[in-house]
C-alpha cells in the first residue's frame, strides 16, 4: 500500500482567498478569530509583508496596514472545502478518507500505472490543488497515519518502502500526533520530544505513563498494526458553493472563481464516471444596495449538446454564459451545481506516451451559451406519415431530454429511401417532365394521410433522376385521381 496525503496548511484562508484573482491577492488580507478580542489566525503574503504575523491582535494588525482586509473565520466553511476537495480527489482511487481538519488522505498504490507512475500522480495532486485554489503539500508514506506525519512536518520525503519507515519518522516531533497535550508535555518535561526518542522507550513503560493511545498510534504510524480510515463516500449531487471576498460588480470578473469550481466538479465528475449534461449557476447578490434590500438571486439554468467533465469544455461554456449575464447587483456568492449528469466512459489511452486529450467545446455549446438556450433547436423525428410533418424542433439537447425521461423515444424511421432536403413547399414540375426524360428508380410509395384535420393527402412517391444527373424525390398528386395527377418535387437526396 501507499498512501498520499494532501494537506491544506492555509486552509482557513485559502476558503475565501481562492476566489481572489492575482490582482486581488496583492492586497492585504487575513482571516481572524472573531470575539471582542480577535487575534489573526491565517494572512496572506501581501499582510505578512506589512507585517502582520499569526497570533496578532487585529488592532495592531490595523496599525500596521490600514487597508487590511478581513473575515471571521468559518469552520463550516473548512469543513466543506476538505470534503469537496475529498470528492475531487477521488478521480485518483476510490480509497479516500478524510484527516480533520485539514488534510486528505488516498490510497494511490492501485492507481501508479494508470496516472504513469509515482512522480506525475503525485504532480498532479499538488497541481490539481493548486488548480482548486489551495496551498498543499504532499507527501506518500506506506501508512497513512506516517504520511500526514510527514506532510504536518513539512518534510519533502517519499517513502515507498515499509523497512524505512521508522527511520523516517524517527525525528519528526510528537507534538504532530493527535495525542493528548498534556501527556506530549510531561513527555517533553522529561526529554522525549520526538519520534525515535518515543520509539526507544520500553512499551510497558511508556504505556503505562503516556496511556495504551499514544503507543498504538506509533505502531499505526510506523505500520506495525494496521490502521483502518473510513472511506469518504461523495454527494450523490456536486454543489459548490464560494463566497467572494468582496462584492463583485462585473460578470466578467467573475471567471476566475468559476474557475475554481469548475475543476471541483471536474474531478467529482471523473471519481463517479459521470459526465454533465445540464449545470445551474446561482449568482447571490449583496443583502443591502441603498434602499433596496434582498435582491433577487441570478440563476442560469444551460444544457450540454453531449455530456461533458473536461475543465477546458466547461470553463469555455461559462465564460460565454457569464459574459451575457447582466447583474442587478453586486454578487457574494457563487453556487454551481449539477442538475442532470449520464454515465460517460474514460478517454483510451493513446499509442504515444505524449498522446493528450485537448478539450474542445462543440459547436452547439458554444453558440447556445452566446447566443442563448433558445437560439439553437435541433430536429427530431416525429411520427407521422405526411413528410413535412414527420419531423420536431425541440430546443433540448437530446441527452438532457433522455436524462429527465420527459421525451418519448422517437417513431423509427421508415425502411424506405429519404431524401436528405425536404423543400419547404412541394414544387409543381409542370412540362418539365416532358421537355426532358426524368428516369424513375424506385416506387411508387403511397402515402395516404391527414383525413381527420382536413390537410389530407394522397400521394404516389417515386426516386427519380434528372436529366442533369440529380436525384431527388418526387410525388404524384392522386386526391382527383392518379392518372391526371399533377407531378410535384419534394425532396433532394445528396
Amino acid at each position: 500500500m501507499l498512501w498520499a496525503c494532501l494537506i491544506l496548511p492555509s486552509l482557513p484562508l485559502d476558503v475565501f482567498a481562492r476566489a481572489q484573482g492575482p490582482e486581488a491577492q496583492a492586497r492585504p488580507f487575513a482571516v481572524t478569530t472573531g470575539g471582542h478580542y480577535p487575534r489573526i489566525v491565517a494572512a496572506n503574503a501581501a499582510a505578512r509583508a506589512a507585517g502582520i504575523r499569526e497570533g496578532q491582535l487585529v488592532a495592531a494588525s490595523l496599525a500596521l496596514a490600514p487597508d487590511l482586509v478581513m473575515r471571521d473565520r468559518d469552520p463550516g466553511a473548512e469543513g466543506t472545502a476538505l470534503e469537496a476537495v475529498g470528492a475531487w480527489a477521488t478521480q485518483f482511487t476510490p480509497a479516500v478518507s478524510l484527516a480533520r481538519p485539514d488534510a486528505v488522505l488516498a490510497e494511490i498504490g492501485g492507481s501508479l500505472r494508470l496516472f504513469g507512475g509515482l512522480p506525475k500522480l503525485a504532480a498532479r495532486l499538488a497541481q490539481g490543488a493548486q488548480d482548486l485554489g489551495y496551498a498543499a503539500r504532499v507527501a506518500l508514506a506506506p501508512a497513512p497515519l506516517a504520511a500526514l506525519l510527514f506532510a504536518r512536518a513539512d518534510r519533502a520525503v517519499t517513502v515507498t518502502n515499509p523497512a524505512s519507515l521508522t527511520r523516517a519518522l524517527s525525528p519528526l516531533p510528537l507534538a504532530f500526533l493527535d495525542a493528548d497535550p498534556a501527556i506530549v508535555a510531561t513527555l517533553a518535561a522529561a526529554g522525549v520530544t520526538t519520534f525515535g526518542q518515543a520509539c526507544a522507550l520500553p512499551r510497558d513503560g511508556l504505556a503505562r505513563r503516556a496511556g495504551a493511545a499514544l503507543v498504538a498510534a506509533l505502531d499505526r504510524a510506523r505500520g506495525l498494526v494496521p490502521d483502518p480510515r473510513p472511506s469518504f463516500v461523495p454527494p450523490p449531487r456536486y454543489t459548490g458553493a464560494l463566497p467572494l471576498p468582496a462584492p463583485v460588480a462585473s460578470a466578467d470578473a467573475l471567471a476566475f472563481a468559476v474557475n475554481r469550481l469548475v475543476h471541483e466538479l471536474a474531478g467529482w465528475l471523473l471519481g463517479r464516471g459521470l459526465g454533465v449534461i445540464e449545470l445551474s449557476l446561482v449568482l447571490a447578490h449583496e443583502r443591502y444596495i441603498g434602499v433596496k434590500t434582498g435582491v433577487a438571486a441570478t440563476t442560469v439554468r444551460f444544457a450540454l449538446a453531449v455530456p461533458a467533465r473536461e475543465p477546458g469544455h466547461l470553463i469555455g461554456v461559462l465564460r460565454e454564459r457569464l459574459a451575457r449575464i447582466a447583474l442587478p447587483a453586486a454578487v457574494e456568492t457563487i453556487t454551481l451545481a449539477s442538475e442532470a449528469t449520464v454515465p460517460l466512459a474514460g478517454r483510451n489511452l493513446g499509442l504515444l506516451p505524449d498522446d493528450v486529450a485537448v478539450a474542445t467545446v462543440p459547436l452547439p455549446d458554444r453558440l447556445r451559451a452566446r447566443l442563448g438556450e433558445h437560439a439553437v433547436t435541433r430536429v427530431a423525428p416525429h411520427a407521422e406519415h405526411r413528410p413535412e410533418d414527420a419531423w420536431r424542433e425541440r430546443n433540448e439537447m437530446p441527452f438532457v431530454s433522455a436524462a429527465r425521461q420527459r421525451e418519448p423515444s422517437f417513431a423509427p424511421l421508415p425502411h424506405v429511401p429519404r431524401p436528405i432536403w425536404l423543400l419547404a413547399e412541394p414544387e409543381p414540375l409542370g412540362d418539365r417532365l416532358e421537355r426532358a426524360p426524368w428516369v424513375l428508380q424506385d416506387g411508387p410509395e403511397r402515402i395516404e394521410s391527414g383525413w381527420w384535420d382536413g390537410r389530407d393527402v394522397r400521394r404516389d412517391y417515386f426516386v427519380a433522376t434528372t436529366p442533369r444527373g440529380e436525384t431527388v424525390w418526387i410525388y404524384r398528386d392522386g386526391r382527383y385521381g392518379f392518372g391526371d395527377g399533377e407531378w410535384f418535387l419534394h425532396g433532394v437526396f445528396a
